[in-house]
């Protein structure tokens, strides 16, 4: 109902299919998310760095693919995108490199490849865990949670900035973004990424919240 309703809303369309969802997280809750989209007939393109949460996902049937190569996930984009086909591809990386990849792509070819986008990462608990930062690989992220959590917590606000620099230059375009009540925009502002809606005060985002804006 969230990714339909956000369809109908920011997109003005009641038919999703062609249309691309980009999100992260395939753990507890944000495990729906690869399902959602193919039952609102979408492109789903949903990122997440620990392998056992996607293959969990894979194996019960509620993700169709999974690839840890950008360009064969932004190939299949645009194959399911043309031919408008249903879609839940789980992109095994952080979803950082997934939004700059797309950056990427507009900047080269002109083409804006994704229409909504989402996150689900477990960001009310960002530095033990819930939040992964670009800079390392999730391995590697563990260690340094484990040996140096100040560390940690530095880059995972430096991510949290890349991430959001890359979100607004896809909205600035077109593509429309929500908040999943994940406390990510709260973490986004309080790293320093620029999140806060022009003109408002401090409280207010520049994205919406989806109990507000879209479910209700």
């Amino acid at each position: 109902l969230t990714v339909l309703n956000a369809g109908r809303r920011y997109l003005k369309a009641e038919d999703l299919s062609g249309k691309v969802f980009v999100t992260s997280g395939l753990g507890g809750m944000s495990g729906a998310q690869a399902k959602a989209a193919v039952i609102a007939g979408c492109v789903g393109i949903i990122a997440e760095v620990d392998e056992a949460a996607l293959l969990k996902r894979h194996k019960q049937g509620w993700l169709m693919e999974i690839s840890n190569n950008l360009d064969h996930c932004i190939a299949r984009l645009r194959e399911a995108r043309k031919n408008k086909i249903a879609l839940s591809l789980g992109y095994h990386g952080n979803v950082v490199d997934l939004w700059e990849r797309l950056v990427h792509e507009l900047d080269t070819t002109g083409e804006l490849l994704v229409d909504l986008g989402s996150d689900q990462t477990s960001c009310h608990n960002p530095f033990n865990g819930g939040y992964y930062p670009v800079q390392l690989g999730f391995e590697e992220g563990k260690q340094l949670l484990s040996s140096n959590p100040g560390k940690f917590r530095t880059l995972v606000q430096e991510s949290l900035k890349r991430h959001v620099a890359a979100i607004n230059k896809l909205a600035d375009k077109g593509m429309f973004f929500w908040d999943y009540g994940n406390a990510f925009l709260l973490e986004a502002q309080r790293a320093g990424a620029d999140v806060t809606k022009k003109g408002a005060d401090k409280t207010e985002f520049r994205y919406p919240s989806y109990v507000q804006h879209i479910m209700g």
